[in-house]
């Protein structure tokens, strides 16, 4: 019976190797905007709704050429659901939507609005459009280049790239019916100037962010910022191997720490990666070269099912066109893919979207079928399973992140019969009674 259990468990661990381990990610083009009314050059990721849909956002095309909101499908179907006419609606958005606890999608434009300093707006999944506050460039603010999230007050929490009491910037507060309260206003001291990118809620309610530049060196900050808009600086980067010049919003790992990028410095001058604490202890992660591993990082990271961590870059790679990579928690970076500047798009400005199936989308600003930008999905490898054989008592799991899998079994790899043994739920274990000298198993996605 020994026997028998440890040759099953050999040829259970062997068929994962087979079914699992070469499967690798896939980039697969999804669309290519035409720079009519569906718009043109995405700068902004997208963000995967309650109805399992994406919406995105195009800074220029549309009907008036001042950018548009989309939808589209898992199948590929892209509907355009507002042009911007570059009036109290707003034009030209920067940063992508988020969805708010009433369903309803949130935004913002870089210009347009009564003032032409852009707007907040909130639009329904069937594309009615709400302008909520416009920007008159004071103390409140103007043009935000960064999105919005929801902090778990309710509101929605913000920045503006310029505007302030002192022109450098600021930071707000803003319900879903649009009353705007200015929380901070940047000095281009030490706590940064020129904040381009979106606000994370941390664990324990704070936020956190960055700004372009500023800071004790000039070079931009990360900041720590109470919803009572009490801000304090935690780290001024010093265009060394820490970087410089942050575009991009920061990601809190499962760790608790807190990833993210800049666009410049580094070892090589070509961006960098880095973790810091919640009270600002930063550890460089990795510095780009601008050859195969790319350069320019102008966009959040995402943490995938699988701990890692996945972003883009906008310059640099095999071709010049930017790429998508993988970095572990600890600094391990991978090139995944190499942008090539046809159909499947070139210069990705934006970040990753985590999808429920587990894999990546996005969007890249130029290349396509039109050269206006694509979206692009990265499918990521199936997970694997884990096999413990005692007897003819055999246990299979796998990670709880697997719902979209069936566990199937066959009996032959010559001329296999797949049966599914089981649909996949989250955080499934199995047992299986088996009397064969040989049972195979899989984790199949149909």
């Amino acid at each position: 019976m020994k026997i028998q259990a440890e040759r099953l468990l050999i040829l259970l661990a062997l068929l994962a190797g087979i079914q699992m381990a070469r499967a690798q990610s896939t980039f697969i083009p999804l669309y290519s905007f035409t720079g009519g009314n569906d718009g043109a050059n995405p700068v902004a990721g997208l963000v995967q709704a309650s109805d399992g849909n994406f919406y995105g956002t195009t800074h220029e095309g549309g009907t008036n050429g001042y950018g548009t909101i989309f939808r589209i499908t898992a199948a590929k179907v892209l509907t355009p659901l507002y042009s911007f006419t570059g009036g109290n609606d707003g034009a030209n958005p920067y940063a992508g939507l988020v969805q708010a606890s009433d369903g309803n999608l949130y935004g913002t434009t870089e210009y347009g609005g009564t003032n032409d300093a852009g707007v907040v707006f909130r639009i329904t999944t069937s594309g009615a459009l709400t302008p909520l506050y416009s920007f008159i460039g004071g103390h409140d603010g103007a043009n935000p280049r960064g999105g919005l999230v929801q902090a778990n007050d309710g509101n929605l929490y913000g920045t503006t790239e310029n505007g302030g009491t002192n022109f450098d910037g600021a930071i707000f507060r803003i319900t879903t019916n649009g009353v705007l309260t200015p929380l901070y206003s940047f000095t281009d001291g030490h706590d940064g100037a020129f904040p381009e990118a979106a606000l994370v809620q941390a664990h324990g309610g704070n936020l956190y962010g960055t700004t372009y530049e500023g800071g004790t060196n000039g070079y931009g900050v990360v900041f720590r910022i109470t919803t009572n808009g009490v801000l304090t600086p935690l780290f001024s980067f010093t265009d060394a191997h820490d970087g410089a010049y942050p575009a991009a919003s920061l990601v809190q790992a499962n760790d608790g720490n807190l990833y993210g990028t800049t666009e410049d410095g580094g070892t090589n001058l070509a961006g960098a990666i880095f973790r810091i604490t919640t009270n600002g202890v930063l550890t460089p992660l990795y510095s780009f070269t601008d050859g195969r591993d790319g350069a320019s990082p102008e966009a959040a990271l995402v943490q995938a099912h699988d701990g890692n961590l996945y972003g883009t870059t906008y310059e640099g790679s095999t071709n010049g066109y930017g790429d998508i990579f993988r970095i572990t928690t600890n600094g391990v970076l991978t090139p995944i893919y190499a942008f090539t500047d046809h159909s499947d798009g070139a210069e990705p400005l934006a970040g990753l979207a985590l999808a429920v199936d587990g894999n990546l989308y996005g969007t890249a600003l130029g290349g396509g079928n039109s050269g206006e930008g694509t979206i692009f999905e990265l499918a990521l490898s199936p997970p694997a399973l884990t096999i413990l054989a005692e007897g003819h008592q055999i246990v299979l799991s796998w990670p709880a992140w697997a719902n979209n899998y069936v566990l199937q079994s066959t009996t032959s790899l010559a001329l296999p019969t797949w049966v599914t043994v089981t649909n996949t739920v989250m955080g499934t274990t199995v047992t299986v009674t088996n009397s064969l000298p040989a049972q195979y198993f899989r984790l199949f996605n149909p």
